[in-house]
């Protein structure tokens, strides 16, 4: 994993054969939950969108939830326990679901506008 400090972790999200997005995994946010998503990348899955408010892959990651929220702004990265998701927030969003924060987007945000169904994810560790 590249490093930006102690407590920021860069990744890559790739749509494969479209575009790339750079996000930090922040441990301060959720030390567990980071720590796991971490040393569990590289990841694929398939991409999969909620309505325009956010994109998720499913991963099968067994993490309970941390520091639980359910409001989130646009560029978010959360986790969401129930079904081991990772969720790329598009738009501000108020979920009934409750998640752990986990990072943000750094790069790119609207190419997850142009995802289409049978879209792949992967996230990959930057550098």
């Amino acid at each position: 994993m590249s490093v930006g400090s102690v407590s920021r972790i860069e990744a890559i999200l790739k749509i494969k054969g479209k575009s790339d997005l750079k996000f930090e995994l922040k441990r301060h946010l959720a030390p567990k939950t980071v720590g796991s998503l971490a040393r569990s990348i590289p990841l694929d899955g398939n991409a999969h969108m909620m309505g325009n408010s956010f994109a998720y892959m499913e991963t099968q990651l067994n993490t309970g939830g941390e520091k639980l929220r359910t409001q989130f702004k646009k560029g978010d990265v959360a986790f969401m326990a129930a079904n081991g998701s990772i969720c790329f927030f598009l738009n501000d969003f108020e979920s009934t679901k409750s998640m752990t924060l986990i990072g943000k987007i750094t790069s790119n945000i609207d190419a997850l506008n142009d995802l289409k169904p049978g879209d792949i994810f992967s996230i990959i560790q930057a550098g």
